[in-house]
């Protein structure tokens, strides 16, 4: 039972409970309606409202259902974002799959320019000596870089090499060169992503070892670890005199591979003498069972088959054995291959561009045979050869100049080299004939062809000797043999010869005098033509 002071002390916390019910709300729910009043402005919301009239309970139910349903909205709202851009996503990602990738960083050379005001970039060839009486071939300028410069600009990657991407070799035969039919002729022109075709050695286990063109093995480790720059020469037959190449830098010394081979007879015949296989820059190849009888087609088998014996070079250089190298390999391979994007050069020849017009020079100068360059010049003729002429344009000639070969070792110059030295085997040595047939025969699958530069520029860098027969014929004659010796030596005193004395006359001073200077004179002209006897 509650007391009086207990319900005063209630009456002054809440009030009147009679008060409070007149108003229509408990004291607690009174307390808890003070927030709804705070928040919503009174007579003026609905909220507002339903806080007068609705109970406790029921308001607290509803504020948790409108805020549930907020909620509720709010996850609705959000997920059916997230769905759309996971939505958005997926499309997106599937547009990505469907696009082709992009394509990959080139794998091979794409050439160079040299800066702009860069002096060679305005290099024009000058017009040629008025100097008449000289009509023969000679040298012109040439801009090279510094050997720095052109060293720097050595490519780093190989250039594309049109259709063909393996090249392998025939190996198994009796042969050198094993002889392909005619049948595995004309296949070996229908160029395709991988081939196998002729290309020498095709005995033994690898070019060197029991082929045919045999080396010694240490030479041929020396060889295969080669992996830049080859100059390579040879002299068969003791058929040249051994030429030093000049104005060589020392870093060409030291990054560049030299190599002369030679045969027994031309080891015999050299008058220099030599020690760990090097003669000036020269090492020196002997080279033993060379495959054919003739010398000159011997030598075309380093000439065309260098990717053979130097596996893992890069570059190459081929000079005749009666060249004189005279500029360093680095400045002519950035001439010639890096800044024209080449990888395979050559000069043409200086007056002949037809190779029915070199087929005859060959016969009147007794190059070989007149039947077999007959038979060799009709079989092209049957396949199609025709005259030179300009309706071949771009192709400047049919005819090279083939002492200097500059090339790169990727497979399509390789199957050229490979076809053009089956060709010397199976025809004459005279390579100039086989050179456009077999160019022009790739150039029509995959239109790659060879570079051709003038012959006053290969003139610039190699300086031609002759060869040791020429030299025989144009070495002047012998001296003529000492005069025979006097009947008595030169050593003994000169006889004086007496005057005669003429009768009747009586010598006098005066008269002595005459005498004695005739003497003098005498003596003179005796001691004179001794001098010349």
């Amino acid at each position: 039972m509650m007391t009086g002071g207990s319900m005063g002390i209630r009456s002054g916390i809440y009030g009147s409970l009679d008060k409070q019910l007149q108003n229509g709300v408990l004291p607690i729910q009174a307390a808890r309606t003070k927030p709804c009043s705070k928040i919503f402005k009174e007579n003026e919301t609905l909220v507002h409202w339903i806080c007068k009239f609705a109970g406790q309970k029921k308001v607290g139910m509803l504020l948790l259902c409108v805020i549930s349903a907020a909620v509720f909205a709010l996850v609705l709202y959000v997920g059916k974002g997230e769905e759309d851009r996971g939505s958005d996503y997926v499309l997106i990602h599937n547009r990505i799959r469907t696009m082709p990738p992009p394509p990959p960083p080139p794998s091979y050379f794409l050439g160079y320019t040299l800066p702009p005001g860069h002096p060679c970039n305005t290099f024009s060839l000058p017009p040629p000596p008025a100097d008449k009486k000289r009509t023969g071939p000679r040298p012109c300028p040439v801009c090279y870089l510094p050997v720095e410069e052109a060293a720097a600009l050595m490519p780093k990657l190989p250039s594309f090499s049109p259709v063909i991407k393996n090249l392998s070799y025939i190996s198994g035969g009796s042969e050198f060169g094993g002889h392909p039919t005619l049948k595995q002729r004309d296949d070996s022109y229908h160029i395709r992503d991988s081939m196998n075709v002729h290309c020498g050695f095709v005995k033994g286990t690898k070019p060197g070892h029991g082929t045919g063109f045999d080396m010694e093995d240490d030479d041929v480790l020396e060889m295969e670890q080669c992996l830049g720059i080859v100059v390579a020469s040879a002299i068969f037959g003791d058929f040249d005199i051994m030429q030093q190449p000049k104005n060589i830098s020392e870093y060409s010394k030291r990054t560049v591979c030299f190599y002369m081979f030679v045969d027994e007879e031309t080891q015999a015949g050299l008058k220099t003498k030599y020690e760990n296989k090097k003669i000036g820059v020269w090492r020196i190849i002997l080279v033993r069972n060379l495959p054919y009888t003739d010398s000159r087609r011997n030598g075309k088998i380093p000439k065309l088959l260098l990717h053979r014996l130097f596996p893992n070079a890069r570059f190459s250089l081929w000079i005749d054995g009666k060249l004189e190298l005279v500029a360093d390999p680095y400045q002519i391979l950035e001439r010639f291959l890096w800044r024209r994007n080449a990888s395979f050069a050559i000069s043409r020849h200086y007056k002949r561009f037809d190779v029915f017009d070199e087929a005859e020079a060959n016969k009147v100068a007794g190059k070989y045979d007149n039947a077999s360059i007959d038979l060799q010049v009709e079989f092209y003729k049957k396949e199609g050869l025709t005259p030179y002429s300009e309706a071949k344009l771009p192709i400047t000639s049919d005819v090279p100049e083939g002492c200097v070969i500059v090339r790169e070792h990727i497979p399509i110059s390789n199957l050229f080299t490979c076809l053009w030295f089956n060709e010397v085997d199976r025809f004459t040595s005279r390579d100039q004939l086989s050179f456009s047939t077999v160019r022009d025969k790739i150039r029509a699958s995959t239109n790659w062809t060879v570079d051709m530069f003038l012959d006053c520029e290969r003139r610039n860098f190699v300086v031609q000797k002759y060869h040791k027969e020429v030299l025989a014929h144009l070495a002047p004659p012998p001296p003529l043999p000492p005069p025979p010796p006097p009947p008595y030596s030169t050593s003994d005193p000169l006889r004086k010869v007496s005057p005669r004395r003429r009768r009747g006359r009586k010598s006098g001073t005066k008269h002595h005098r005459k005498v004695s200077k005739g003497m003098v004179v005498s003596q003179d002209k005796i001691g004179h033509s001794f001098s010349l006897h």
